[in-house]
């Protein structure tokens, strides 16, 4: 029973909540990120290029054939076009993930700069200056 406590206590700590969360929006954002490069960003380029698209790229090992008890059997390829439209995915996904640090690290240099006001004067000192004030007078 000691056990299934001490790992409530964990999963209910806020890092581990952070992380999940962060996992969670992650794969949402490469979804958008690889629709976003399936959907706009090759197209035009494979238009460029001739009209080809990347997906279908590959090489053939083995073509496909049919064996001595008459069942079809399937091509060997090497598929390079899916590889390079997951660099083109993963490049991608790195910048935007460098100009969000960068954009962070620039917030927190900002927040570091901003001079700190100085600390008020304790309770004794203001004491001290009203009775000085009042004497003055």
């Amino acid at each position: 029973m000691g056990m299934l406590k001490e790992f409530k206590e964990f999963a209910v700590k806020g890092n581990v909540i952070d992380l999940a969360v962060g996992v969670i929006i992650g794969g949402a954002f490469g979804k958008i990120v690889a629709s976003f490069v399936n959907d706009i960003v090759m197209p035009p380029i494979g238009i460029l290029i001739g009209g080809m698209d990347f997906k279908k790229l590959n090489y053939v090992l083995k073509p496909e054939g049919v064996n001595d008890a008459g069942e079809a059997i399937a091509a060997v390829t090497l598929n390079y076009g899916m590889f390079i439209q997951n660099v083109v995915d993963f490049v991608i996904v790195a910048f935007v993930i460098f100009l969000a640090i960068k954009g962070i690290n620039n917030m927190k240099k900002k927040e570091e700069a901003a001079p700190a006001a100085p600390p008020a004067p304790p309770k004794s000192e203001v004491l001290l200056e009203e009775i000085r004030d009042l004497l003055k007078k």
